[in-house]
């Protein structure tokens, strides 16, 4: 178990012009970022693969930047990596340079780019979401931050919902590319669901594998995993896959015909169901949050009160990090059982698995 830390921040002081931050990639002036309407200073943000309108893992960083932002006094600029997010070192050198402070790089593909930069930037704090550095790297990590989720635990959560929905005792998982990281969110959601009955049958499939990671945003490629899941018998199907997400959705809604929700999607990082039109919202059982959103909020928080020193800091169910949604009620009637595995898993009496069986 993981105890609950505050999340910290990042800081920077150069500057630049703004034509060399467009000069670097494809750029995204936040709207609320108008000279002379905040002095307090400017952060800077480079998002994952999928980019901003992923409706799940950047959408979330975004929220929490531009929330914090606003209520602090900020400026903020969002910048997105090229196709292959091949210059992401490019990106945070140039917002490192242009004065931007806190540095905030979305993924743990920014694990080596973000050190890089850190280092090249000792006076700068920077943050990173979803990686922690070995130890043998503390040396170099003293001005990253670095902001880490048990993946597992609300994965777990979502899971054991749906072995309670699932009528057809199949259910499956969709992970974007098979790393650690998303294994967490396989682990986790096979061992609630087989908590809730041992004997249910899990398919779990990824879209791509390292070094391609274009299955964080292939919705295509995830509809046709999903058809294929329906088709064979899984009723409740969960994603760890980004923006490719919105292919699990399509696919739910069509397995369905048009007649009373039957076959159920599972969304992931934010509430999916407050995101999507109208009628994929009658298809999404619950959502596993990962409050990407509290995290780079709190940590630009932390930040402004003078916080800048670097480690890591664990969001977990205790922390409030992770949980699961019950926006359109469709869990209301088990949510007293949910409640009460949330309630094992923080006191120690559930440990779940971070990597699958077998």
């Amino acid at each position: 178990m993981t105890s609950r830390r505050r999340v910290l921040a990042a800081a920077a002081m150069l500057s630049v012009p703004a034509l060399m931050l467009a000069s670097c990639g494809d750029s995204q002036d936040d709207a609320n970022a108008t000279d002379g309407a905040k002095d307090k200073g400017k952060i800077g943000l480079v998002f994952d693969i999928g980019g901003k309108g992923d409706k799940s893992f950047n959408d979330a960083a975004s929220k929490g930047l531009n929330e914090a932002a606003d209520r602090l006094g900020y400026t903020t600029k969002e910048l997105e990596p090229d196709e292959g997010g091949q210059n992401r070192a490019e990106l945070l050198e140039s917002l490192a340079a242009g004065g931007y402070n806190p540095v905030i790089g979305v993924g743990f593909l920014f694990a080596d780019s973000v050190l890089e930069t850190a280092q090249a930037h000792p006076d700068t704090t920077f943050a990173i979401v979803d990686n922690a550095y070995p130890p043998e790297d503390e040396a170099k990590t003293k001005n990253i931050k670095q902001l880490v989720f048990a993946e597992e635990q609300g994965s777990y959560l979502v899971g054991a919902a749906a072995a309670m929905k699932s009528e057809s005792g199949q259910i499956g998982f969709i992970g974007g590319v098979e790393t650690d990281l998303i294994k967490k969110f396989q682990a986790g959601y096979e061992a609630g669901a087989k908590k809730v009955n041992p004997d249910i049958k899990i398919q779990s499939q990824y879209i791509t594998q390292p070094p391609d990671f274009d299955g964080f945003n292939d919705p295509a490629k995830a509809k046709t995993i999903a058809k294929k899941m329906y088709d064979d018998g899984a009723d409740v199907v969960f994603h760890a896959s980004g923006a490719s997400g919105s292919g699990l959705f399509e696919a739910a809604v069509e397995a369905n015909g048009g007649k009373d929700t039957t076959k159920w999607a599972i969304g992931v990082d934010s509430d999916q169901y407050n995101l999507v039109p109208k009628d994929q919202q009658a298809v999404i059982l619950t959502s596993m949050l990962k409050k990407v959103d509290v995290a780079v909020a709190g940590a630009i928080t932390d930040f402004d009160a003078g916080k800048t020193e670097g480690g890591v800091t664990s969001f977990d169910l205790e922390a409030g990090g992770v949980d699961y949604s019950t926006s359109g009620g469709y869990v209301d009637d088990i949510s007293a059982d949910l409640d009460k595995l949330k309630e094992q898993i923080i006191s120690g009496e559930i440990e779940v698995p971070t990597t699958p069986e077998g």
